[in-house]
Formats: structure tokens, sequence, C-alpha cells
């Protein structure tokens, strides 16, 4: 870091360009700092963005990691065209997981292989999901990021999990066959889930 520049200033730049969340370990790597240096920094950083007058960004802790992101009183009034989109290949995982929230990390790696454990990792840089320690796996449930990204009236997850399960039954869908249905090119088969719900196990293959 060069002298003179202020921390904050440079995490504003660097969260800011990076257009995802970051962890503190990761930028106290990047800058070569120790990770209470980081986080007072961070913490500066969101007490100034907090007090500026009419700001349309807002710095978030999304599960340990930081975004820059824009206020949610404003995003519902941005065009489609500047919303950020997700992959594609996320769109199954990130399905399942408002589906059956708060859902073990072990179950998405049941219903969709290995490839969860990627996924989850980039649904949560996204700020999408939030993942906590729950014994030996992670529990995961859906943030206001992704509320406002799938047009959801609802923030609190329990209320989100509602709302995605009407919109599914409304289709005639199971959580599988939706997920399946949002990635078609990926040509995924995805096991239908077998916890709680005690529903039957189904193979949903998405549609050439």
């Amino acid at each position: 870091m060069s002298e003179g520049t202020n921390l904050s200033t440079l995490l504003e730049a660097i969260l800011f360009g990076s257009g995802r969340s970051m962890s503190v370990d990761e930028l106290a790597s990047l800058l070569s700092l120790r990770n209470f240096q980081i986080s007072e920094g961070l913490e500066e950083l969101k007490a100034t963005m907090d007090s500026r007058e009419s700001s349309a960004l807002q710095l978030t802790d999304v599960s340990g990691r930081w975004i820059i992101e824009v206020k949610p009183d404003i995003s519902p009034f941005l065009p489609e065209s500047f919303k950020p989109e997700i992959p594609q290949r996320l769109l199954p995982a990130a399905a399942l997981i408002a589906y059956h929230q708060p859902m073990p990390q072990a179950q998405l790696r049941d219903m969709l292989g290995p490839k969860a454990y990627d996924h989850v990792r980039d649904l949560a840089s996204l700020g999408l999901i939030d993942k906590r320690r729950d014994g030996l796996t992670r529990r995961l449930t859906t943030t206001r990021r992704f509320a406002e990204y799938f047009g959801c009236p609802e923030i609190e997850y329990r209320k989100v999990r509602v709302w995605f399960r009407d919109e599914a039954s409304k289709l005639g869908l199971t959580s599988a066959q939706l997920a399946a249905s949002l990635a078609p090119d990926e040509q995924m088969t995805i096991s239908e889930f077998t916890g709680e719900d005690g529903e039957k196990e189904i193979d949903a293959q998405a549609e050439e």
C-alpha cells in the first residue's frame, strides 16, 4: 500500500473494482496487511459511506464477505440491463437453496453432485446466499440481494422459501424439475430432495 493512501479509500476502490464480495482474509492477503487492520478499515469505510448524503451505494457484510452494492430502495428503479446477471450454471443451485432453505450443504451435494461446492462458493461470492457452519456441514439460506435479483417481494428467508414454492407449484414443478429447467443447456440430472419434506425421489432431466 502506498504511503499517504487512506486504507478505507483503497478498500473502497478494490471492492468497487472487483464487482464481487471479498472476505477479510482475501483483502488482507491482497494488501499484505493483518486481518484486524482490514476489519478496522472496512468499519471506517462503512461509516463513511453511510454518512454520504444521496449516495446510491452501500457497503454490506454478507456472511463474512464484504461487498459494495446499490441501496435496496434504489435497486427497483434500475433498468433491467443494469442489474447483475447470475451465470446460468448457478441458477439450479440457487433455486434449490431457495426452495429448501435452510438447506444443509450436504443435501445440495446429494442433489447436484460435487459441483455443488463450487456453486455454493460462487453464489456466496456474489452475495446471493449465506452459508453458516452447522456441525459438519453448512446451512445455506438466501440473502436480501437474492430476493431482489429474483423479484421476490419478501426478504426473510422463510418467506422467500414460501414464495419460491408457490411459484413452482403454479408451474406444476418439483424443486428438481424447476432447478433443471433454469439451465437447460447444462443437461443436468438432479435428484429430488429426500430430507424432512419426505418427497419421493425423482430424476429431473433438463430438456434439450
